[in-house]
């Protein structure tokens, strides 16, 4: 019996690649002194996990921005307009980040590919582009060297591989008529030549990546899939491949799954229990297969049962002996913090609740533990094992998790408490009439730059160094000079920037009981991003206005509407670490009900626009379609259960991001916001498509700029991008926005854009006879 890890977080345990990265962009570190950093934080990685007994330690779970876009690079995937950047003899980094980021900069002027979500996690990838002619060559060797540097160290790795069809499957085809899966005769032989370099360098397991897996796959995916490792079995007959699913079961991908000649194959047994018995039980599982039980959760902080664990352990080892059995995570470590050890403020995160819980250094000792206990025949009387149950005792038995007031007002709710009073033709007419916007309205989502200062101002607060009325004053300060450059700019529907607020799901969790907190609880979102999602570990509840103050303030300083921000229920939910002992459904009611009450005193503060941000929303659909509805079902619910309270002239405003809407535009349209905003720009308006298709019945603001690449747009680039949406939906129902909020982003850079789109809004109104104001 073996312990395998399947990728643990490559941040650094205090963000130390966050930090280089962001000073390599802004020339303050050199590349020698990134590639350091990098190769510092994967030395830890490998050490830690040997100190702790893992016997399958992985290797090229390390990325400087995604492990999606390190494919790209490794097999010469680079779209045609960075083709200038990677013929200028630039290190290979600058295009990697160029890719990921855009470039501005001597003459070059390139857009970023587009992110999106990794499956159904909070996790952004880099999206492949690929044409119908595309061309492979092997680019990047990265793989191979990182094997080679843990070797360096004495440590004999387990290199992992993004697995080749779900890597064409996640990309996205440039042109029409071809599927990228027909990509695969020319992809193979680069993936054919990073296995010989890897076989040559003295590798023994490969670690296959196909999380496409566990959605569901067309019988020619699934012919693709039998085609690349019946192909690699047979081209390297003395390399063990482990082929690792997870986010869900294998489903009606199952049958080729055991076909495939694989040594190992890895479960996901925290999200798919149930396909245990059913792979036992099959008559197809080769005799020969190993089984990689992912009974660890690789994407919740809440410490391992090690009861149920060892359950599912012993089922197996009676049917196929515990030489045949690696225990595991269920999903790479990347989707959890650190190190719980580093938590030691019980102010933040109190020892009772951190008693329930284990980071990824703690659940690489679960896997040890789960291991030691597995083969004693008398485990249940293992100090271990009584620690354990004594921990989970204590956790079903605590007074902190159950509040009668808050289960008995979600029991109560009925029908009228889900819709709006009045259909959307009647709420916009008087909306109209209230707010007297201008066609092609213009405003941001929502945050403004969050710049040195105001963090540092925020730190000196929360650590007692600066008194609550001089940050108050700050913060008036900041928030005045906010309205102000709005104003100035010619914004039609200002926002209060948000300079109290942290992180968009912590700020509201921090005053809402059932939450509670991390010191260091970082998680990587995209690139350099980090956030620290708040733990739901209790029912919850809102005692106190938590946006009302600061909206309010900003609102007496124009006669223009300031608009309310809030994140809506199933966006806390989705972006939280949440509590593993009752429905997720009924856990969002409970979050609705409170941002509900939110929006209710906004609305009696005179704010009279209320944005309700649902980024998640896509995010958390199931991959699995026949498990949709039920989650549509209860997820719009939640978001309609939070804004149907209001009075019909009040405006509810909602933000999705990097999302892909064909499938789920009726759930969309049912949550009934007036107004939606999406990212558009990357994808240069194709997701309006969707929208024009449907004949989506509410207003639209689709983004015209990528805050997440560090340059400026032109006025022609706006234009154009706003002349695409108006071929396709009807100027009364188009608002002018960015992407995204403006949280990350500088100043000066923030100033000029807003500048170029307010001009090209300006420049719409004209064009169809509307005077600017």
């Amino acid at each position: 019996m073996k312990t395998s890890n399947l990728g643990y977080p490559r941040i650094g345990a205090h963000r130390e690649l966050k930090r280089a990265c962001e000073k390599y962009w802004s020339n303050k570190i050199s590349l020698e002194d990134l590639i350091k950093t990098g190769k510092s934080i994967r030395k830890e990685n490998w050490k830690l996990q040997h100190e702790k007994g893992i016997d399958l330690i992985p290797s090229n779970d390390f990325s400087f921005y995604d492990q999606v876009l390190d494919t790209t690079l490794m097999v010469g995937a680079i779209p045609e307009r960075y083709k200038s950047t990677q013929e200028s003899g630039k290190n290979i980094l600058d295009l990697y980040f160029a890719m990921a980021r855009g470039l501005q900069k001597d003459g070059v002027d390139v857009i970023a590919m587009e992110m999106t979500k990794w499956f159904d996690t909070n996790y952004h990838y880099i999206v492949p582009e690929f044409t119908r002619d595309q061309e492979f060559e092997l680019l990047s060797q990265k793989v191979v060297d990182e094997f080679k540097e843990a070797k360096a160290l004495g440590i004999h790795t387990k290199p992992v591989l993004l697995g080749p069809v779900t890597y064409l499957l996640l990309g996205k085809e440039k042109g029409e008529g071809f599927h990228s899966i027909e990509l695969l005769p020319k992809l193979l032989p680069i993936y054919y030549s990073i296995l010989e370099k890897l076989v040559d360098a003295g590798a023994t397991w490969v670690q296959f990546d196909e999380p496409i897996l566990s959605t569901d796959l067309s019988h020619g995916e699934q012919e693709a899939i039998s085609k690349v490792y019946k192909g690699i079995a047979e081209s390297f007959p003395n390399l063990k491949t482990l082929l690792a699913s997870y986010f869900g079961e294998y489903g009606n991908n199952l049958e080729t799954v055991l076909s495939l000649p694989v040594c190992a194959l890895h479960l996901d047994l925290k999200r798919a229990p149930n396909q245990l018995n059913v792979i036992l039980e099959s008559k197809k599982l080769k005799k020969s297969v190993f089984l990689s039980l992912g009974v660890v959760d690789g994407r919740n902080v809440w410490k391992n049962d090690f009861s149920s664990s060892l359950k599912l352990i012993e089922k197996t080892r009676e049917q196929l002996g515990e030489e045949r059995i690696f225990i595991s995570p269920s999903c790479s470590l990347l989707h959890v913090p650190n190190d719980l050890d580093l938590e030691q403020n019980g102010k933040v995160l109190s020892n009772e609740v951190k008693d329930w819980m284990a980071f990824a250094k703690q659940k690489l000792e679960e896997l040890q533990s789960l291991k030691k206990l597995a083969q004693n025949p008398n485990y249940s009387s293992h100090q271990l094992f009584l620690d354990n149950a004594a921990s989970m005792d204590r956790r079903r038995n605590s007074k902190l998790i159950h509040k009668p007031k808050v289960k008995l007002r979600v029991e109560q709710l009925d029908e009228k408490d889900y819709r709006r009073q009045s259909p959307f033709e009647k709420r916009k007419i008087l909306q109209e009439r209230h707010l007297k916007l201008p066609l092609f309205p213009t405003t941001t989502i929502g945050s403004f730059p969050q710049t040195q200062e105001v963090r540092r101002n925020r730190s000196l607060f929360k650590k007692g160094a600066l008194q609550e009325q001089d940050y108050i004053n700050f913060l008036m300060e900041k928030t005045t000079e906010a309205i102000a450059l709005q104003e100035e700019i010619g914004l039609d529907v200002p926002v209060h920037g948000e300079f109290e607020r942290n992180d968009m799901v912590e700020y509201f969790g921090e005053q809402l009981e059932g939450f509670t907190f991390t010191q260091n609880g970082w998680v990587q979102s995209y690139g350099s991003r980090c956030v620290k999602p708040p733990i739901i570990y209790g029912d919850v509840s809102r005692p106190n206005p938590m946006t009302v103050y600061w909206t309010s303030f900003a609102q007496s300083l124009t006669e223009k509407p300031v608009k309310g921000m809030l994140t809506g229920p199933v966006t806390i939910l989705q972006w939280s670490f949440v509590r593993d002992d009752q429905d997720r459904s009924t856990t969002c009611e409970q979050i609705a009900l409170a941002i509900l009450d939110e929006v209710l005193d906004l609305q009696e503060e005179g704010i009279n626009i209320i944005q309700v941000d649902e980024p998640a929303i896509r995010e958390g659909l199931p991959l699995r379609k026949k498990d949709w509805d039920e989650y549509l079902k209860w997820a719009i619910g939640a978001f309609k259960l939070s804004t149907s309270g209001v009075k019909d002239s009040t405006q509810i405003h909602t933000h999705m991001c990097y999302s892909e809407f064909n499938d789920i535009i009726q759930s969309i349209a049912d949550m009934d916001a007036d107004v939606i905003t999406i990212e558009c720009s990357r994808s240069q308006m194709e997701l309006l498509d969707a929208f024009y298709e449907f004949d989506y019945p509410n207003d639209i603001g689709p983004g015209v700029y990528d805050i997440h690449s560090p340059r400026v747009p032109s006025t022609d680039e706006i234009l154009n991008l706003l002349q695409k949406a108006e071929n396709v939906l009807p100027a009364s129902k188009l608002w002018v926005n960015p992407d995204c909020g403006l949280k990350t982003r500088g100043w000066e850079e923030t100033k000029e854009a807003l500048k170029v789109m307010v001009s090209a809004a300006q420049q719409m109104r004209e064009a169809v006879g509307e005077p600017s104001n």
